[in-house]
């Protein structure tokens, strides 16, 4: 049985009785004004719940405290970085001088603002190793747009109109060929080796001849979703750049390089950098996203309005850019985003920065080296930050699969690991452990996991059934976004 299970929550969702009300109104002494005259009656027939406040107050009390998110466990959610968020980046995005601007503000009236965005910019060039960064992008497959946009421009403003397709390696992230296909290309899949890096035969035939001159972009993702460093990144963009292609990296998996490499040192064009990832902003539900971009010099003049630069000691905006692809976003990205990862960056620093992804990847082979012999690693070699696990065996000969492995986790207290992601390892399990997660929350995860392939060979049946002890039972996903239900409806 779980050695650390959720307790049972006892809610009732209908809550609704006639007559109760969550505040008192106080009466309009506003003369002459007759809000009903003016915006007419409420519906009758919205139905809308009847709740007392002390009730209403209790049940999203309840409901918050059954939410699961970082600051409540252990999230494993691999190629996503789901990492701490420090608090004292909170604290700068809500100072009044930040928190209270205004977008459309004349830009001689933020110096503060724009010299933050500039120092972002500045130490994201040195992280990365590109020539320079725009932040304007709102999300990372937003950043991974704008990088194929730019290459489009580059390619179209030399005339070198006939190159139409974009290679992606079979491993990458559904978001590559989605941002390709919607900037016109055609999306080639370049296969991976048995080692888990580019079948280089594969690419040299997808290079070779007319083909060659076809080809736009390589959109690589480096680590790569196996959570495997590609060690012949050099020769991959040599071979892309000598027929006249640009290089992309996927850079979701910056957290293992940070500090320690240099994409843009690798050969790469360009590449997006999830801020909501690496750099600590809030993700998911608590974001939103940033998609910061990376360029050589080449593309530079492409890139969106307006350029944050700096002029004779002074921070502007610059919107003279003939070659420019124009606007991405409204105006100049997340900024109070920018705000938490300019903290962050400024509390690492140059001495420290390297921390980042060293501890990512140690937390990583740790797992790694708990879980192998329950859960072999797709391939046996050292792993970056994530590590990929397969539960092939367990659903040849117990009928269970990584899913119900992943369900019987819940139980446990731990939020589940990407569950058959990348597509091409079977009945794949995804961990990403972070840099931030102790030594005694991973043992406790390994246990845990442990514990339950334990229970596959003996009580399978009880991972099919689970979760157990969670608010809900087993979920049928594909059903439930696709006849998805919440709003609320009065009781009959």
């Amino acid at each position: 049985m779980p050695t650390k299970l959720i307790p049972e929550p006892k809610l009732i969702f209908e809550k609704s009785r006639p007559g109760r009300i969550g505040c008192n109104i106080p009466v309009c002494d506003t003369p002459n004004l007759d809000l009903e005259a003016t915006i007419g009656p409420v519906r009758q027939d919205l139905k809308f719940p009847e709740v007392g406040e002390l009730d209403l107050l209790r049940h999203f009390t309840n409901l918050s405290q059954i939410n699961y998110g970082i600051e409540t466990g252990f999230y494993p959610l691999g190629s996503c970085t789901m990492k701490y968020n420090p608090k004292v980046n909170e604290v700068t995005a809500r100072y009044p001088g930040f928190a209270n601007l205004h977008p459309l503000q004349p830009t001689s009236t933020i110096p503060g603002a724009l010299e933050l965005l500039y120092g972002v910019q500045t130490i994201l060039q040195e992280v990365t190793g590109f020539s320079h960064i725009t932040l304007q992008p709102l999300a990372g497959a937003h950043g991974e747009m704008t990088c194929l946009m730019l290459i489009k421009a580059y390619h179209d403003n030399r005339g070198d109109t006939a190159r139409k397709v974009v290679l992606v390696p079979d491993s990458a992230h559904g978001t590559n060929p989605a941002s390709a296909a919607r900037c016109g290309y055609d999306v080639k899949s370049i296969p991976t080796d048995r080692d888990g890096n580019t079948d280089i035969a594969a690419l040299e035939k997808a290079l070779e001849g007319d083909n060659g001159k076809a080809v736009a972009a390589l959109m690589l993702t480096n680590p790569s979703t196996l959570g495997l460093f590609e060690p012949n990144i050099e020769r991959i963009c040599q071979m892309v750049h000598e027929v006249g292609g640009q290089v992309f990296c996927d850079g979701a998996n910056m957290n293992a390089m940070v500090g320690t490499t240099r994409p843009g040192d690798h050969g790469f064009d360009c590449m997006h950098l999830n801020l909501h990832k690496t750099f600590s902003t809030p993700h998911g539900g608590g974001g939103p996203g940033c998609g910061a971009i990376g360029l050589q010099a080449h593309l530079a003049p492409y890139q969106p309005v307006p350029v944050v630069r700096q002029e004779n000691d002074t921070v502007i905006t610059d919107y003279q850019r003939p070659l420019s692809i124009g606007r991405v976003s409204a105006f100049y990205g997340q900024f109070l985003m920018e705000v938490r990862a300019y903290t962050y960056l400024m509390a690492f620093g140059r001495e420290y920065m390297a921390d980042i992804s060293r501890y990512a990847v140690l937390n990583a082979n740790y797992v790694r080296a708990r879980l192998k012999d329950v859960l072999p690693p797709a391939h046996n070699r050292p792993c970056m930050h994530e590590c990929i696990l397969t539960a092939e065996r367990y659903k040849k000969e117990f009928g269970v699969r990584a899913l119900d492995i992943s369900k019987r986790l819940i139980d446990y207290g731990f939020h589940p690991p990407t569950n058959y992601f990348p597509l091409i390892v079977p009945e794949c399990l995804m961990i990403e452990p972070t840099e931030t997660e102790t030594k005694e929350t991973l043992d406790e995860f390994c246990d845990a996991m442990i514990a339950i392939c334990r229970e596959a060979e003996t009580t399978p049946q009880v991972l099919k059934d689970a979760p157990s002890t969670s608010v809900v039972g087993r979920l049928d996903e594909t059903l439930a976004v696709k006849q998805l239900d919440v709003k609320y409806s009065a009781a009959v």
